[in-house]
């Protein structure tokens, strides 16, 4: 399984927190491949390569996945159950990125391997601030 370098999926079903994400990569100076998923199963297929995602050249496997948890059909938890349980893709780096600030998510998501657990500012420059260090310090190291 291909990977290619520095490619990011988002996990995200509300186009303004896609937006916001794009805004983000572009004000950090990072020209990154960001690919969208609207929710968990969307995301299954992507990681499976099935469906329209079947072209792996087109859609390669993420080094980070940055996963809502409030999501139809699959929501965030239940996509990450099943990425922790599919064989090879233990390398891909989760981040929440989430409006949920609760304890008890926090702890479900540490328990399922996630080291970086973002609350959604209310603007998107805040958002911007909070990615940026994330952003530099993954994809483009001193």
């Amino acid at each position: 399984m291909a990977r290619q370098s520095h490619t990011l999926l988002l996990v995200e079903d509300n186009p303004d927190d896609v937006f916001i994400m794009r805004y983000a990569l572009e004000k950090a100076g990072l020209d990154l491949p960001l690919f969208v998923a609207e929710d968990g199963q969307d995301a299954v297929d992507y990681i499976e390569g099935t469906g329209r995602y079947s072209d792996r050249a087109q859609f390669p496997l993420p080094t980070v996945i940055f996963l809502d948890l409030k999501l139809p059909r699959l929501d965030g938890f239940e996509f990450l159950a099943w990425l922790r349980q599919q064989p090879g893709f233990d390398q891909i780096e989760v981040i929440i990125l989430t409006s949920s600030g609760e304890d008890r998510d926090q702890k479900r998501a540490r328990e399922l391997g996630v080291r970086h657990y973002l609350v959604k500012p209310p603007r998107a420059e805040m958002l911007r601030r909070t990615l940026d260090p994330l952003l530099q310090e993954r994809f483009n190291p001193a």
